[in-house]
């Protein structure tokens, strides 16, 4: 049986009328740029991730690059992020102007640790990026604390875990809502993907969100009159359309992923080869991603090719080994809980429309192979 690691097509199948009926709306009234949907997705996103603010932008990249840019970082300036994520974490304080800094990371989690966030502080620190990786928030209640002692901007890049949530003294507080910024990606694998490239900022202050929405617009409140020199970083009003025509959906969608993450748990939890993931306790995981950790990956991942089974490396090489910041000095042994991530790790799909009959298959080809 072949199992792709995302089915986007049986989604829409499922959204089909409600999708083309508000992406139509926008093409018969011609709004194409800053039409009202996007307004509209920023209240609800807002709402949320219980943020005053909300301000859409071109993709989740440009979501970390705006914030990034308001501290107007300096040559030598830098910033804290771990290396086990997207490269667009760390990209985006290279074209910000800024230094990555590396951390290593919880192994259990794979989220970033924050005794390395500390360790890592120094005079020439301005900013702190920590990404809620695979769909379950980081520790963020040890990482504010250390943001403000500091005087550091903080920003949450929540590009795969809109939604998730995490029980502080009793209340739920959401992905993106603690720092001082938090980003989303819009990506179409995303728990709530478009139909391309899209982003969204969430932050509770007031100045910070009329610079953010300037630097989207070239830099000015007004056409034509500018302040600064911004970016072209509008998200796209189809886009705005799509995603607002699916946002009611995300519930029932991450819930769908966190059963299928159950199953999977029932299926791994105990076994002497695969190392199910974990969820710190306290958090609602929204699984973008359902990630083991095994022994032979490379063998594994060629036998689920075999059988048709969809799977994918997040990630097969960190970012303090990418070429291109070999400058900054890291290497091999630079931070071991990443680099032992980055050469056992696997991920299976997890989409809601996963069916019974489809994550059996899933489950037997990985046990299989080790049996």
């Amino acid at each position: 049986m072949n199992v792709p690691l995302l089915d986007l097509v049986a989604q829409y199948r499922g959204i089909k009328d409600e999708v083309l009926s508000a992406m139509m709306a926008v093409v018969e009234r011609q709004s194409f740029i800053m039409g009202p949907e996007v307004g509209r997705l920023e209240s609800e996103v807002a709402r949320l991730s219980n943020a005053r603010h909300a301000i859409g932008c071109a993709s989740g990249t440009d979501a970390l690059l705006l914030p990034l840019r308001a501290l107007d970082l300096a040559p030598g300036d830098e910033v804290i992020a771990p290396a086990f994520t997207f490269f667009a974490t760390a990209g985006a304080i290279h074209n910000a102007g800024g230094k990555p800094v590396f951390v290593d990371i919880d192994p259990a989690t794979f989220n970033v640790s924050p005794a390395a966030i500390e360790a890592a502080i120094t005079p020439r620190t301005r900013g702190i990026v920590v990404v809620h990786l695979f769909g379950q928030m980081a520790p963020v209640e040890q990482i504010v604390p250390i943001a403000k002692r500091h005087g550091l901007m903080l920003i949450e890049d929540a590009a795969q875990a809109i939604g998730a949530r995490r029980k502080l003294d009793g209340a739920w507080r959401m992905a993106g809502e603690l720092g001082t910024v938090g980003t989303f990606s819009f990506f179409p694998s995303k728990n709530l993907g478009g139909y391309g490239d899209g982003g969204m900022m969430v932050t509770q202050d007031d100045a910070l969100a009329d610079r953010l929405r300037k630097l989207r617009l070239h830099g000015g409140a007004r056409q034509y009159h500018h302040d600064e020199v911004g970016y072209n970083s509008r998200l796209d009003t189809l886009q705005a359309a799509v995603l607002l025509a699916k946002l009611p959906h995300l519930g029932a969608w991450s819930a769908t992923r966190a059963r299928h993450a159950k199953r999977y748990d029932a299926a791994f939890t105990g076994h002497p080869a695969v190392c199910p993931p974990r969820t710190d306790p306290g958090n609602e995981h929204i699984y973008n991603q359902y990630t083991i950790r095994v022994p032979q990956r490379d063998a594994l991942k060629a036998t689920l090719q075999t059988h048709g089974i969809g799977h994918a490396i997040y990630y097969p090489l960190a970012l303090h080994l990418q070429p291109c910041f070999e400058h900054l000095g890291y290497g091999r042994g630079s931070l071991p809980a990443t680099e032992a991530a980055m050469d056992s790790v696997i991920s299976l799909p997890i989409f809601p429309e996963l069916t019974g009959e489809q994550q059996d298959a899933v489950i037997a080809a990985v046990l299989g192979f080790y049996a």
